[in-house]
């Protein structure tokens, strides 16, 4: 019996699309898996190419709510840390910094990775400040001071 979401896509593009496209035979011919259905090698497929192309099958559509749900969490997890990490980088190397500049060194520096929004960055810094990593300049609010 099949169960993962993966190896029933596979099985999809195998057995499901065009006729001349279909290394392996469904019985019975839908295009649902189910745990009773039989897969067999289509002795009649040929190709005179090298390399065959199989298109693939949509089947469930990839992820659930739940589980995008679940990823993007995971992702946004990850992300809060790379930004904490750049800024400790940055503040580190700088001892002191603006409040603009910081952002738009932050950003630069994670550039490659993904594009963090100035919001988030903002909250990654109110939090580095609430677990004392920066402090606020006492001369000027816009200032940020690395905390050794």
């Amino acid at each position: 019996a099949v169960v993962s979401t993966q190896s029933t896509g596979a099985l999809l593009s195998l057995s499901v699309g065009k006729v001349q496209q279909r290394v392996l035979l469904k019985h019975p011919k839908s295009r649902d898996i189910s745990g009773e259905d039989e897969f067999a090698v289509n002795d009649q497929f040929s190709s005179k190419l090298f390399r065959v192309k199989i298109q693939t099958a949509l089947g469930s559509k990839g992820e659930s709510d739940p589980e995008r749900q679940e990823t993007r969490q995971k992702v946004d997890d990850d992300r809060k840390h790379e930004i904490e990490a750049a800024i400790v980088r940055i503040m580190k190397a700088r001892k002191e910094q603006e409040h603009n500049v910081l952002i738009s060194e932050v950003t630069g520096l994670l550039r490659s990775r993904f594009l963090p929004s100035p919001s988030s960055i903002k909250n990654r810094i109110e939090s580095l400040i609430e677990r004392e990593y920066l402090v606020r300049s006492p001369n000027d609010r816009k200032v940020y001071m690395y905390l050794a």
